[in-house]
Parts: C-alpha cells; structure tokens; sequence
C-alpha cells in the first residue's frame, strides 16, 4: 500500500476504537456490550473483503494505539515479513514440495495430494488450497509451453477459403417473444467479403445450414470451409453437405481461436460500428439495419487489402466455382432406417412404406428438414421413389396373391378368405 491508503486503513481502524482510547475509562459492563456491539456489526472495511471485526483484532488495535502515545500511525497495516510464502510452510516442506512438482509436472495438485498421503511425506498434510496456493506463488501450475509459430496467411484467390462463426447479438422480440439473437456470418478469407451474414433465433445444425446455402446461393462454391468445433460444425448433415459439392470442411483446432482472426475483426467492428446505434426491438428490425450497414462494410476500403472487400472479390471472378442448379438437392438430409418386416420404416414421428423386397434391409432417406411429404428412398445407388405414408384402412382391405401382389379385397373383408379377417367368425 502507499502512504495515503495507509492513512485510510489507519483512520478507519481509529474510528472502530474511538469509544476505547478517549481517555474516558468505560464500566467492565459498558466496555464488554461495547466491544460484542462491534464485534456484532458488519463492516466496509476499506482495500479488504471481510466485513466483520474479531475480539482480538480490536483489542490489539486499542493496545497498539495506546502503547504509542495516541500516533495515528501505530495503526497503519503492517506489511507481512513473509509475503510470498505460505505462512504454514516451512522451508523444507517447501523444498520437498517444488522436487515433487519437478518430478510430475503434468499430473493435478490434487494428484499430487494424494501422492504426498501415500508417501506420508510429511506428518502435517497440507490442504489442497495451500498447494493450489503454494504452486501458483511459485508459478508451478501449468506446465510451459514452447511459442507457437504462427505465421500470417491469406488465401491466394476469392472462395478459396472462408470462415464461418457465430456471435451472440443482442435480446429482440423474436415471434412475440423477447430473445437472444446469433448472427451466423461468413467471411471470404483473400477479399474480406461478408459473403453471407444474418441475425437468427438460435446457432443449431438447421439454422447454420440455411445461412450455408444462402451463402453459396448469393457468391458461388468455395474450396473450403474452415469452422469451429461446435455440434452445428460437426454434424453428419454439413459434413455429407460439403463432400458431396467438392468442399474441403476444416475444423479449428480446439482453444486456438487465432485461425479465425478475420471473423474475429469483423466482429468487433460490427460491436462498436453498428450494434451501439440499433433502435429497433425485433429481429426483422435487426436484420434490416444490418443489411444496409453491411452493404456499406462490403464497399468501404479495407485497411489489410487496400480495396473495398466487394472490389477485390470481383476482381478474381474467374477463380469463382459456379453454384449448381441442383444445390437444393446437396442440401437434403440423409439418414439410415431398416424395413421392418411389415413393410414400414418410421422416420421422426411419421410412418411410411417400403418396398417388399426390400424387407429387413436398411436403406437410406433424402429429405429436407420439415418436409416429409417429398422422401426419397435409395438402397445401395438405386432410387425406389418418393416414399408413401403408411394407409392402415387401406392396408386392410389388401391381400397378396401368389407372387406378392397387392390384390384390393372386397368392401366385405370376409367375403373371401386369405384376407387379414380371413378365418375370424
């Protein structure tokens, strides 16, 4: 502490004990109801976190003000003589302590409890706190690392890479609702293009993958596509997505945000250019504001490239992999399902045929997210259709003749027998 906290901790310290050092003698019964009065009482004791007195502290500080003759100094803090080490540490404990750390430095502190009790090292063990306490005095907590090298790079070409990461915007009314809003945005990596950017309710698969294929939509293909590690980056659904246009899908590596530098600016301009001036309340209001202020980002010079990020992607328009006219297509989900042995494959809650042949095998179903009326079954590289949901009045008024096929029975199940009420009277 310097000399004028000294003097505040001083003069607090004296106003606790003013009623004692007066110079007025107090009753043993007045002075005792006084001290447990203060003892009681919380406190804003100042450059500390406790709030409360103890008995012994007080009296130390009426014993120290008047063994100095009333100097406002005797009750100045007094810095510890062994600042720095553990005061329940002696010197060898504390030798044998950083040995123990040199000889497992990898392993936890409280591996390291565990292996001071099996040693029986010492015959007082420390507690854990004091060795998390010790280990950090002595900056023994992590294990150095050597320094990375990391070297600056940029794509050579537009759409050759881009990056893609989510920001947590700000509360909206969301369909009637007030909630947090996540901007999903992509960055071309050589131009700094916004290729695609847009606020959303949530940051899941289904939403990443509709900012996905608006983006491919609005700039073409890129070669790759370098995300984090979040469960939206690492779904089947992306992953077969990506492989099937001929897209690299890189993961960051995990606490190494550097890669994601560019995004990571953008970001932060967006923070303290754009949010600090949004008026609106929804989430259309939001995403409208932001267009306009992302048109003008998208053609405002960048610092890094000396062009508008607009201008320098348009310059290499050649390099630039044209979207397919099947994109949708790319963008289905495909799960696996078996047959059952009623001819019936179950798919989210909704039940549909198969084909008979294809009993007890499994096949795979193409469909977009929330559309169950347009499923494509495959098995192997055959398509068999769009699937039909399962009819039970239909299915049972149907019988099947010698060689399997569906024959409709009449309107009376039990006119003829074979039929599902065959046999039942």
């Amino acid at each position: 502490m310097d000399e004028k906290q000294k003097m505040d901790v001083a003069v607090f310290r004296y106003g606790v004990i003013q009623d004692f050092v007066t110079g007025i003698e107090l009753e043993h019964g007045k002075r005792e109801q006084l001290l447990q009065e203060k003892c009681a009482r919380k406190w804003a004791i100042p450059f500390s976190n406790k709030t409360s007195i103890s008995r012994s502290t007080l009296q130390r500080w009426i014993r120290l003000y008047r063994s100095s003759g009333g100097r406002l100094e005797s009750l100045y803090p007094n810095e510890r003589e062994d600042k720095g080490s553990p005061r329940v540490l002696d010197s060898d404990v504390c030798m044998t302590l950083m040995g123990l750390r040199r000889e497992l430095p990898d392993v936890s502190i409280t591996f390291i409890l565990k292996t001071i009790e099996q040693r029986k090292l010492f015959p007082d063990i420390p507690s854990l706190s004091t060795l998390y306490r010790f280990y950090h005095q002595q900056n023994l907590m992590k294990k150095k690392m050597p320094a990375e090298d990391r070297l600056k790079f940029e794509a050579e070409h537009p759409n050759d890479l881009w990056q893609s990461d989510v920001m947590h915007g700000p509360r909206v009314e969301i369909k009637g609702r007030q909630g947090k809003s996540y901007l999903i945005a992509i960055i071309d990596d050589h131009s700094r293009l916004i290729v695609y950017a847009c606020f959303y309710a949530s940051e899941n698969r289904a939403t990443f993958m509709k900012a996905f294929e608006q983006a491919l939509l609005k700039r073409g293909l890129p070669r790759k596509l370098y995300v984090d590690n979040g469960s939206a980056y690492r779904s089947r659904h992306l992953m077969h997505t990506t492989a099937s246009l001929a897209i690299a899908l890189i993961h960051a590596r995990p606490y190494k945000p550097q890669g994601k530098g560019k995004i990571e600016r953008f970001f932060k301009t967006l923070r303290s250019q754009f949010l600090p001036g949004f008026t609106g309340t929804t989430i259309e209001e939001l995403n409208e504001g932001f267009a306009t202020w992302l048109e003008e980002y998208n053609n405002r010079k960048h610092s890094a490239t000396g062009k508008t990020p607009l201008k320098r992607f348009a310059d290499g328009i050649e390099c630039i992999r044209p979207t397919p006219a099947d994109l949708r297509e790319h963008f289905r989900k495909k799960v696996q399902r078996k047959i059952t042995k009623d001819r019936t494959i179950m798919l989210d809650n909704h039940l549909y045929e198969g084909p008979v042949e294809l009993i007890g095998k499994k096949v795979d179903l193409l469909f977009h997210e929330g559309q169950y009326d347009q499923i494509e079954l495959k098995h192997g590289q055959k398509s068999y259709g769009i699937v039909k949901p399962v009819d039970v009045h239909t299915n049972c008024r149907i019988k099947r003749d010698k060689n399997s096929n569906p024959v409709i029975m009449a309107d009376n199940p039990t006119a003829e027998t074979g039929g599902v009420w065959g046999g039942i009277s």
